[in-house]
């Protein structure tokens, strides 16, 4: 079996070139398939490999005091998914073009673990009573494939859109508690602290996103699966994808 693993954490990097070659490398030793960004603000990692050089190659960046916190989101299949390693130094790891997003030197915008949001979308609100609203950060393509049963979605293909597309539902949404979700949790966390800043301050984060929240309930008031950018296209809320072939053959 082929093990998974998508991370990010966003934390200065001031040698963003030199670690991504360094990066590359370990990979390469590990001999890992997917992509890596390397960024000012952070990390994204979305690799696929053997367990034991893949939690070596984990093992070996968390020796490095910036990423000893890195959250791993783990699934498996039965070939791997990727055809090559891609290690790309950028400036974001997920563009946004707003300065107030960037995460680093503040406090992150507040969240809720997968099994309170579960709770909250069995009861229909949260737990002071307001109407429960989900937000679906991610783009029309993705959404396609899956989302929480009732979201809001919008009709956005990049996340840059998310923003103005936003805006004519923000009066609506002012009673209610508004839980942002995507993939992994990368957009929310940035998305959510600009908007927050912006005035909404009844927005929250999912926590892990829909992997996080697939890994620790499962598929509890989710439609469908959860599109992932490799070719396993989609996971099921048991972590198993729609296509299970070698990306190389």
């Amino acid at each position: 079996m082929i093990l998974n693993i998508a991370a990010y954490l966003f934390v200065a990097i001031d040698d963003a070139d030199a670690l991504a070659s360094t990066v590359r490398e370990q990979a390469e030793i590990a001999s890992l398939r997917g992509s890596v960004l390397v960024t000012p603000e952070g990390i994204n990692l979305v690799l696929a490999g053997e367990e034991a050089p893949l939690r070596g190659f984990l093992e070996w960046l968390r020796q490095d005091p910036r990423f000893a916190a890195i959250t791993i989101k783990e699934s498996w299949s039965e070939a791997l998914p990727f055809a090559r390693l891609k290690v790309k130094r950028k400036q974001e790891i997920i563009a946004f073009r707003q300065d107030a997003a960037v995460p680093l030197g503040r406090e992150r915008a507040p969240a809720v673990d997968p099994p309170t949001l579960a709770r909250w979308i069995q009861q229909g609100h949260d737990d002071a009573g307001k109407p429960l609203v989900l937000l679906d950060t991610r783009n029309r393509e993705e959404v396609g494939f899956g989302s929480f049963a009732g979201a809001l979605s919008l009709p956005i293909d990049n996340f840059t859109e998310l923003a103005a597309a936003l805006a004519p539902h923000r009066e609506n949404l002012r009673d209610s508690t508004v839980v942002s979700f995507c993939t992994g949790g990368i957009r929310c966390e940035k998305a959510a602290l600009w908007l927050r800043d912006d005035g909404m301050e009844n927005l929250l984060q999912l926590d892990g996103g829909i992997l996080g929240y697939f890994e620790q309930v499962g598929g509890f008031g989710y439609d469908g699966r959860c599109f992932v950018f490799d070719q396993r296209v989609a996971l099921d809320p048991a972590l198993q994808p729609l296509v299970d072939h070698d990306a190389a053959a």
